[in-house]
């Protein structure tokens, strides 16, 4: 079995920036992951051990001009899974309360939403602003989505709860691809980023 949540070391905010857009066929693979058709451009930042997109970077508005909720979404079927089990687990309450009493924490958190935002600007920052901007997933002063975080984690490496998420449901096995390309399975011999 396969870990659908290696951490790649190489994670970064300039690695998920350089990740090109999804061709047509990787985006009909997230949407198939996703069970609804991709949007905003997607660019795979994070793969499975079956090489299979986890994590994706969009773009901060849609090509019709709607705003798009964050710039990383987890694709992962078996890791969405696992995540909603942790906020319906109220893990959020925990968090939560944690930020609040944990300066260090919250710090970290307050310096990783600084740089999120940096990023998102980086991609194009959308005007107007988006509301409630500046970040998502209710970065920095609360947990309001788990996946958010779990995805931005994966995707550079920058977010304290994000990385709690991931630890908590870490590893992953997963048996076999979740989706397949056209009519065929996936390889399973596709390597992954650290070449397993």
């Amino acid at each position: 079995m396969r870990d659908a949540l290696r951490r790649d070391p190489d994670a970064s905010y300039d690695a998920a920036l350089a990740a090109p857009e999804a061709d047509a066929a990787t985006v009909d693979l997230i949407g198939a992951q996703l069970g609804r058709p991709a949007r905003g451009r997607p660019a795979v930042v994070h793969r499975c051990g079956h090489g299979l997109p986890t994590v994706v970077r969009v773009r901060p508005r849609l090509e019709d001009g709607t705003p798009f909720p964050t710039v990383f979404w987890l694709t992962c079927p078996l890791a969405r899974s696992a995540v909603g089990r942790l906020e319906a687990e109220h893990r959020m309450v925990d968090l939560n309360a944690r930020l609040v009493a944990d300066p260090d924490l919250a710090a970290v958190q307050t310096a990783a939403a600084a740089r999120y935002v940096a990023f998102r600007d980086r991609l194009g920052a959308p005007e107007p602003p988006l509301p409630g901007a500046p970040t998502a997933g209710g970065l920095p002063d609360r947990v309001k989505c788990l996946h958010v975080h779990a995805a931005h984690h994966l995707a550079t490496g920058d977010n304290a709860v994000g990385a709690e998420a991931v630890d908590a449901i870490a590893p992953l096995a997963c048996p076999a691809p979740c989706v397949a390309v056209g009519d065929a399975p996936v390889d399973r011999a596709v390597t992954a980023p650290d070449g397993r």
